[in-house]
């Protein structure tokens, strides 16, 4: 039997669920639950689950659509079941969408493994009290990371441009139905959001992707981010770079250039809002390099899995190159990709 049960040092108060990131485990050995999983969760979205052990203890992380990848409060393995529980905050929003209270739910995820399979079941709380909702979803064992691939040994193809400069021809919204704020602009890929109404939640304009997909690659671009802005982009669909106004800010890895809430850069070398900035990205056997403003600031690290908002959890699927369009102004441009030869 594992159990989880970490320390109770962050103070008196807390609630005890609110402080579990981990479990201590009695026999762990061959465990077919550690590892990390791709979860397809209720509704399709991409989701993402680690279950590891370390110094005697079980811990976890979630990825749950979108978002960033957060530590679970819990995770237990006892008679073949694995339970994993998660506390979140859920804000409550007045009509106009402004938030007057957040409170705190609980939500457990149990599963069982066959072979590289996982079947989970999540029974979560209700906003409202009024009871529980309960899913099934699946989950498939992610294959062991290769070693660093030698990027001075990659081959890469004939530069495909992804944007002629002129129009959307190549391009199409990543979600139907929500307003199309991309246009060709003065030779730039432009998102143009709706104004916001006072008084009103912010009416959503859609992501934009290309019609082709692609493997690996090494893809060039510039981008222009105004003041207080956000955008971001995925690579094969699954893997986002963050694209934001962080000028001055530490560190982080929801900052411009991260592969948000993954890897943090190692530098900051973004400029100031307004400006044209330069993106070099390369994605090799799920290990990343991305140069920002002539600065290597991730050098060929990892990919544990994919990021909040990907279109899939599958790291071998070929994807498409798609923009964030649904946080705010941004324009892109000079959009160039060479495909990896094998």
């Amino acid at each position: 039997m594992i159990i989880s049960h970490r320390a109770w040092v962050l103070g008196r108060g807390l609630a005890l669920a609110g402080l579990l990131t981990g479990g201590l485990f009695a026999a762990a050995a061959g465990n077919g639950f550690i590892g990390r999983w791709a979860l397809t969760i209720p509704g399709g979205a991409a989701g993402w689950l680690e279950v590891k052990q370390e110094r005697g203890w079980l811990d976890g992380a979630i990825l749950w659509g979108g978002g960033s990848v957060v530590p679970v409060a819990s995770v237990t393995i006892a008679d073949g079941v694995l339970t994993v529980t998660r506390v979140r905050d859920v804000p409550r929003k007045d009509a106009a969408g402004k938030v007057v209270r957040t409170q705190q739910l609980t939500e457990t995820i149990t599963a069982r493994v066959e072979g590289n399979t996982l079947t989970l079941t999540r029974v979560a709380a209700r906003p409202d009290g009024s009871g529980f909702d309960r899913a099934e979803f699946t989950g498939q064992r992610i294959p062991p990371l290769p070693a660093r691939p030698n990027l001075a040994m990659v081959k890469f193809g004939a530069p495909v441009e992804l944007f002629n400069g002129r129009d959307l021809a190549g391009w199409k919204l990543k979600e139907p139905g929500v307003t199309n704020a991309w246009s060709a602009d003065h030779g730039a890929l432009a998102n143009r959001p709706p104004p916001r109404v006072a008084g009103q939640p912010q009416q959503r304009s859609g992501n934009l992707r290309t019609e082709r997909e692609f493997e690996d690659f090494n893809l060039k671009l510039e981008v222009n981010v105004p003041e207080g802005s956000n955008s971001g982009v995925y690579l094969r669909g699954i893997y986002e770079i963050q694209v934001s106004d962080s000028f001055g800010k530490p560190l982080d890895s929801h900052n411009m250039g991260a592969v948000y809430s993954r890897i943090t850069p190692t530098v900051a070398a973004e400029k100031r809002a307004g400006e044209w900035q330069s993106l070099d990205l390369t994605l090799v056997d799920r290990h990343a390099t991305v140069v920002l403003n002539g600065k290597t600031i991730i050098d060929n690290q990892p990919l544990l899995g994919c990021t909040g908002g990907a279109m899939w959890s599958d790291q071998f699927r070929p994807g498409p190159i798609y923009l964030q369009g649904d946080h705010g102004a941004v324009s892109y441009r000079n959009l160039v990709l060479r495909p990896v030869v094998k």
